[in-house]
């Protein structure tokens, strides 16, 4: 080939670049850039002659802080249970209510295993908020969940209304608190918004200090993760056994059930009696319990009557009016998806309102896999328990592995995260209630994945409710698409894989910009004027 067939117009295709990329560059981000300006250029466009040789961020090595649990956790096979996933809590968000209540309630419990002598010189309690907890925790409720915790209360039997709701109408009301003989009182007052920004360990940092006066008796430094998970400084997880199928990928859990010609349902549980060494009886308890939430969340927040939202948005719920206009469409595919997307409003607004909802991953996808769940069990399907519980198990391997290798937090990785997640682990949940082939398992739940990559959480007023609640909804009806799509169109043709699109939730939450990770600075939180 003569070197008159490189050329197109003006532009001279240059020779290919076999040279290393400059010191600190991801090398497949350098090719990329490469590439991009030589095809700029060939279509007639003006390059930069800077643009290939631009140095790229640094590939991303996990998340915030390489000490944290959670980072460590993703170099291993996957070790997460069932019952530390789907967890039920307070909304409006796991990781700024449910996380902190759980991260208070265990600091409470040190704290009164002090020697009586240190007791007995308490004289408070004392909470620091700082990053995405400090920025958007006012419209979380963060203050009320990490208060009562401090008082003796945890997120799966607390009563919301009696405890936190009536926080938030009397402010100022004294709680005692018993340290042994001694008793002290904390208050709203004692939940301080500190620093928003700053060099933390993670994104959701907290400290509590229990003080005598100024001076420090105990004092610790925790993360809330995402999802519910909590860590702190100097944690080391508990000892768990190995799984019978140790997996870092979707491909090592396909490449099981082919071997041994079982589920994905199956590779779940298998690991989840030989890590935990409980039996599938306990599994199936424990999953019984979160199908019983999940339905009553749905029930709760479809009987609730339109009423307007605690916060200043003054937003009118909607789940009740969707889901009565659904059911009176004489079309059975207009009908399908407003009954959906009326299960999920109604989680959501369960959520919302701070009442019981159940991680799925987290608080603020709340709607999701419940509405999934309903669209699966009493609104159409009406598969059998056992498929549920199958389900439920085959969305956790979904969760379980954008955990591991990306994130389920908002305040990391966007809302691409926390509904993106939840829509995959919808769809994983459909396919496998549907028995489909492990493979149209994980296709479904990576064409859900994919297209939320990129959304961005923007919390208007930094409240989980816009553009949070309908997300769910979409969320929703997305599980369904991409379960359809997997399930008519021929497994092995798909050419984007589940750990490719987990791998690019990972690289787009490390590159998405601050603003648009929970902080309520960026997008409708700064679009949307609320008169």
């Amino acid at each position: 080939m003569d070197s008159q067939s490189h050329k197109r117009g003006p532009f001279t295709l240059p020779e290919l670049d076999y040279s290393e990329p400059p010191q600190g560059s991801d090398r497949r981000s350098f090719m990329v850039r490469s590439a991009m300006a030589t095809a700029i250029g060939m279509l007639g466009g003006q390059v930069n002659p800077l643009f290939a040789q631009a140095t790229a961020e640094p590939p991303l090595q996990g998340k915030e802080n390489p000490d944290l649990q959670v980072v460590k956790n993703s170099k291993g096979p996957v070790m997460t249970l069932v019952d530390e996933f789907y967890k039920v809590g307070p909304g409006p968000s796991s990781s700024h209510t449910i996380g902190p209540m759980r991260i208070t309630y265990d600091f409470y419990q040190r704290a009164i295993k002090l020697p009586q002598s240190t007791l007995n010189q308490a004289t408070a309690l004392k909470v620091h908020l700082y990053g995405s907890l400090s920025a958007t925790g006012k419209g979380h409720g963060t203050e009320r969940a990490a208060l009562a915790g401090l008082i003796g209360h945890e997120p799966a039997t607390i009563d919301p209304v009696a405890v936190l709701d009536k926080m938030a109408a009397e402010p100022d009301r004294q709680y005692p608190v018993k340290l042994g003989t001694k008793t002290i009182n904390a208050s709203l007052a004692d939940i301080i918004y500190d620093a928003t920004k700053g060099d933390f360990p993670h994104a959701n940092t907290m400290t509590a200090k229990l003080m005598a006066g100024d001076k420090v008796l105990l004092e610790q430094e925790y993360y809330s993760v995402g999802g519910g998970f909590i860590e702190w400084k100097g944690y080391t997880p508990p000892k768990k056994n190995p799984p019978k199928y140790p997996y870092e990928t979707i491909k090592e859990v396909i490449d099981y059930t082919k071997r041994d010609n079982i589920s994905i349902a199956q590779v779940a549980m298998a690991n989840e009696t030989s890590i935990s060494g409980r039996s599938e009886a306990e599994i199936n308890a424990f999953l019984d319990k979160i199908i019983g939430a999940m339905r009553a969340t749905v029930k709760t927040g479809l009987a609730a009557p339109t009423s307007t939202l605690p916060g200043p948005i003054k937003l009118k719920t909607k789940a009740r009016d969707v889901y009565q206009h659904a059911m009176k469409e004489e079309r059975p595919a207009r009908r399908g998806i407003g009954v959906l997307s009326a299960a999920a409003l109604a989680g959501s607004e369960e959520n919302a309102r701070g009442h019981l909802v159940i991680t799925a991953p987290t608080g603020g996808s709340a709607g999701v896999m419940p509405a999934v769940l309903y669209s699966l069990d009493q609104a159409g399907a009406k598969v059998s328990d056992q498929k549920l519980r199958e389900g439920l198990l085959a969305a956790a391997v979904i969760g379980y592995l954008c955990k591991h290798h990306a994130t389920l937090a908002a305040a990391e990785g966007g809302c691409q995260a926390e509904i993106g997640v939840a829509s995959a682990m919808g769809a994983a949940m459909v396919a496998q209630a549907m028995d489909a082939d492990p493979q149209v398992v994980a296709n479904a739940a990576e064409g859900a994945l994919e297209h939320h990559l990129g959304m961005t959480c923007d919390p208007v007023a930094g409240f989980v409710q816009i553009p949070c609640i309908e997300r769910c909804a979409f969320g929703a009806v997305k599980s369904w698409t991409g379960y359809l799509i997997a399930s008519n169109e021929i497994p092995a043709n798909r050419r984007v894989d589940f750990d490719s699109t987990v791998q690019a939730l990972a690289i787009t939450a490390k590159e998405m910009n601050g603003k648009y990770k929970e902080t309520s600075e960026g997008g409708l939180a700064v679009s949307l004027t609320l008169c």
